[in-house]
């Protein structure tokens, strides 16, 4: 019956847990030894239970040395198990954590992104503004190009977002490589500075026009010169970090801690730029370091005679990295655009070099991606991509000859006049007449090139802003004369202002920039006409000046 008992919990504990500890089976070895038929010892009396119960199977005995050794090594194989699994991120640590334990722990939580996000707010000229969501490496670029893509505007690669720093009356270009995010972090907490987003024609085009960047008379060079050299050579200079040409000339500078401003013949070099303490001269023991801007940006001054007294209104400045005051500025005051746009655009060269040149060649390599391949660019309208095309025929045709083309321009503009009467629906009579002008004076305040009474300085500091290249154009109302309108315009880095004046012809009234000589019905049919012919302009009508809306 001892026996049986111990068989029949043996087979209970064995039920119980499949893989019995080898303790166990060490010990029964032992109580098995000698004759199976002899007696067995008597074992040690169990505890009663309650009659109907299950019997509780054995436990392994925790005591001895190797049972203790076997038991360990067990739950040393089972850690060892879980070690081995793969990790699952648990989505709702907080749950199940110990008590012990934070909530708020680290280790808890699922690791952080490297790329956090941080918003920013983008204004337009007409100073509204959007907020955006942007990971911390983000690239000007790509900011600009992200706003391109959420508003539908066509990319022509002169979009550009600028910093602006209301207090001191500056603002500057920010690369298309530069992080915006660290921009950012160089403003002080107390600064309304705002980034804004608007076109920038000049912003790559020394690349394709040098000559209307460096004027000989600003440019010498370090070294002997065999011959001389084009302004594309001069650019080569600039990027190349062995040779470099000095640009010189006399600047209005501010003196420290004072109101007043002095003339000083300057000298820009590699290393930074620098001032001469005798008249011109170049030598060595003459010159003083002005500044450099390794760890400083360029601004340009868009209100130096109202903040800071300036002579002139072509003035600039030095600003360090750093956030600072009006008394850390170094400013400059050029006595022309021209003189400017030379200092401005070789400090720019000088301080980025080859990275300017790989931003225009190839404009949508960014860093974060928001940049999208797949969309294809659309480039603004050259000159050289234009000819004159017949369609008169079975197949269309070039017309080579100069002289049938301005006909075929004339007859297309007859046609314009008489497609523009028949719109308007003009019979010849005084009413029709009446109401027709009236249509015409204001079908062009829906176009985007079409600024409503804005004043001559206004209308100069839109061409300013958006880039000094031939064909920047816009059209206003003239103040002088309340009936009329002045075309302005951009051509070799100056703004020139052409008047619309109104013309009736048989009742009916028509605008003209020659006397007369072409007659439009409306601004529209002017604008189309000039940006497809030269005209009594300088140059074409390339792009126009618009405030966008973001």
């Amino acid at each position: 019956m001892t026996t049986s008992l111990q068989d029949g919990q043996s087979a209970a504990g064995r039920a119980a847990a499949p893989d019995p500890p080898p303790a166990a089976q060490v010990r029964g070895a032992a109580q098995g030894t000698g004759d199976a038929h002899g007696p067995a010892p008597a074992p040690a009396p169990a505890p009663a239970r309650a009659p109907g119960l299950p019997a509780r199977p054995l436990l392994p005995a925790p005591d001895g040395p190797r049972g203790g050794a076997a038991h360990r090594h067990r739950r040393k194989k089972k850690d060892l198990d879980v070690l081995e699994m793969p990790s699952i991120p648990n989505p709702f640590p907080e749950l199940c954590c110990s008590p012990f334990t934070s909530v708020l722990s680290a280790g808890l939580f699922p690791k952080a992104n490297s790329r956090k996000k941080q918003v920013i707010k983008v204004y337009s000229e007409d100073e509204t503004s959007r907020a955006l969501e942007v990971p911390s490496d983000i690239t000007a670029r790509d900011v600009c190009q992200l706003l391109i893509l959420k508003n539908h505007y066509i990319d022509d690669h002169s979009w550009t977002l600028f910093e602006h720093l209301p207090h001191i009356g500056v603002e500057r270009t920010i690369e298309d490589h530069e992080l915006v995010i660290e921009v950012l972090s160089h403003w002080g907490m107390e600064e309304e500075n705002k980034l804004y987003f608007r076109k920038n024609y000049a912003k790559y085009e020394f690349f394709k026009n040098p000559m209307y960047f460096f004027p000989e008379h600003m440019v010498s060079f370090a070294t002997e010169t065999n011959g001389e050299i084009s302004p594309s050579q001069i650019l080569q200079m600039f990027i190349s970090s062995s040779t470099y040409p000095e640009i010189h000339g006399f600047l209005h500078a501010k003196e420290q801690g004072k109101k007043s401003w002095k003339k000083i013949y300057f000298l820009l070099r590699r290393s930074g730029l620098y001032f001469s303490t005798k008249g011109t001269s170049k030598e060595p023991r003459h010159l003083q370091f002005f500044s450099e801007f390794g760890n400083s940006d360029v601004y340009v001054s868009v209100a130096g005679k109202k903040n800071h007294g300036a002579p002139t209104s072509y003035g600039f400045c030095f600003k360090p990295n750093k956030a600072g005051g009006p008394r850390d500025l170094k400013m400059l005051c050029a006595e022309e655009e021209l003189s400017r746009t030379c200092w401005v655009t070789a400090i720019r060269l000088l301080k980025h070099g080859m990275q300017l040149y790989q931003n225009y060649m190839h404009p949508y390599q960014g860093r974060s991606g928001c940049s999208s391949q797949s969309v294809s660019p659309m480039r603004s309208i050259s000159e050289n991509s234009l000819v004159a095309m017949d369609f008169s025929g079975q197949k269309s045709r070039v017309i080579e000859n100069p002289t049938e083309a301005l006909s075929v321009a004339v007859e297309e503009g007859l046609a314009w006049r008489k497609k523009g009467c028949l719109r308007l629906g003009i019979h010849g009579s005084p009413t029709a007449s009446s109401q027709s002008s009236a249509t015409n004076m204001a079908i062009h305040r829906s176009q985007p090139w079409f600024h409503h009474r804005i004043s001559r300085d206004e209308a100069q500091r839109l061409i300013v802003q958006q880039g000094l290249v031939d064909g920047v154009f816009l059209v206003r109302d003239s103040q002088s004369n309340p009936k009329t309108f002045v075309l302005s315009m951009s051509h070799g880095q100056k703004i020139k202002h052409f008047q619309i004046i109104p013309v009736e012809d048989d009742g009916a009234m028509f605008h003209t920039l020659d006397d007369g000589h072409t007659r439009f019905t409306d601004l529209i049919q002017l604008v189309e006409f000039y940006q497809l012919n030269k005209g009594v302009l300088p140059c074409k009508l390339k792009h126009y000046c618009a405030r966008i809306a973001l």
